[in-house]
């Protein structure tokens, strides 16, 4: 009976509400607002590992925007101008970016392209079409583009050496033949209308003469030239072509599909029938190809070549694709991602010079901010998971 009883009692404890005990009414409130609570975080950090570079850039704008000068025309095309070459040089390297692997080579692509394309075009005779000049200087650029990404996809795809090695390698190559080629100094090319292709802008703007369509309006010479308002440079034109074209080649063509699912996974991309060995080796060639037309536009910029163009560029390139949401293990990226990348990398360079800091400071801050870029990914890739 007391067996019974005892028994029956702790039953009854079991089956009545009590003190610290949780009905399944008190349960289920507190579950849904954890689990609503635990969901607007998720999304919180999901929408800011999505959108952060454009906060950022935001940001950057807003402070530099205190400074006068930052908003002057000049300034933002100049900005856009100089950084033309960066942005081409990063295109190329973003289909890199999201098969998982890495190009290190491409500045000195860039270098050496821009070198053998100054060759070629000072040593044609005097009066040649110019058309001609820049066709076979195009030619000479894009050939070396297709060598030496060819090299790299081929070593890296067949004979399966690490990208970062392969690419290393092929950056010491181009580098030496760029300086053996040039032999040290820049090579230049003594052709004004190169120059002109280079450093000129689609509508000039005088406020007696009007306006002029790709030339400054007639009659205005001399000290006059300084009134003249000079807009939308043609370097800024000859990137925006490029960048729209390899927009479209990533999103829009079985070729990106195939880059997207290759960086994903490569093993499930193969199960899938993709030929992930074709795949690389096309991406090296594309942005190989990408570093030489850099290469090119150099040539058109400063009418002339130097072996170590883009030496300077190439960090910044990979830099840039980092900040525009871009994931170093593959499968993530897209090219305005990169655009925004390498207007952040712009104004910052530009931003420091207008406070009056040190420029070498760049590096820094680029720096800092490729860390960031890699935790947020990071913390992106865990919220996902």
């Amino acid at each position: 009976m007391k067996n019974q009883s005892s028994q029956h009692g702790l039953k009854k404890f079991q089956n009545s509400p009590g003190e610290g005990s949780c009905t399944s009414t008190d349960a289920g409130p507190a579950s849904e607002v954890l689990a609503a609570a635990t969901k607007k975080r998720s999304n919180f950090l999901k929408v800011l590992g999505k959108f952060w570079a454009w906060f950022f850039l935001v940001l950057l704008v807003i402070y530099f925007s205190f400074y006068p000068g930052f908003f002057d025309l000049s300034n933002f095309q100049s900005l856009l101008a100089n950084n033309a070459l960066l942005l081409v040089l990063a295109l190329g390297q973003t289909f890199v970016i999201i098969t998982g692997g890495i190009d290190l080579s491409t500045g000195f692509v860039m270098g050496l392209a821009s070198v053998a394309a100054s060759l070629v075009m000072r040593s044609l005779p005097a009066g040649t079409n110019l058309l001609v000049v820049l066709l076979l200087g195009l030619l000479t650029c894009i050939v070396i583009g297709l060598i030496t990404g060819y090299i790299n996809g081929t070593v890296i795809s067949r004979l399966k050496v690490p990208p970062f090695i392969a690419t290393l390698g092929m950056y010491g190559i181009a580098r030496g033949i760029g300086y053996v080629l040039s032999g040290g100094p820049p090579v230049s090319v003594n052709i004004t209308q190169i120059g002109q292709l280079g450093n000129g802008y689609v509508m000039y703007f005088h406020q007696k003469a009007g306006v002029g369509w790709f030339n400054v309006p007639a009659g205005v010479s001399g000290l006059e030239l300084r009134n003249v308002v000079s807009i939308l440079p043609y370097m800024v034109i000859y990137s925006l072509i490029l960048f729209l074209a390899m927009d479209w080649v990533l999103a829009k063509t079985k070729f990106g599909q195939h880059v997207y699912a290759t960086g994903g996974n490569q093993m499930a991309a193969l199960r899938a029938g993709i030929s992930v060995t074709n795949i690389l080796t096309k991406v090296y060639i594309l942005s190989a190809v990408m570093a030489a037309l850099a290469g090119f536009l150099y040539v058109l910029r400063y009418t002339g070549g130097v072996a170590n163009a883009g030496d300077a560029l190439n960090l910044n390139s990979i830099a840039a694709i980092a900040i525009g949401g871009a994931s170093m293990l593959g499968g993530e990226g897209n090219m305005l991602g990169t655009l925004v990348g390498v207007i952040i990398i712009a104004i910052i360079t530009n931003g420091l010079i207008i406070v009056g800091i040190d420029p070498f400071w760049q590096y820094v801050a680029v720096g800092l901010i490729i860390i960031l870029a890699v935790l947020v990914d990071q913390i992106r890739n865990r919220v996902l998971s």
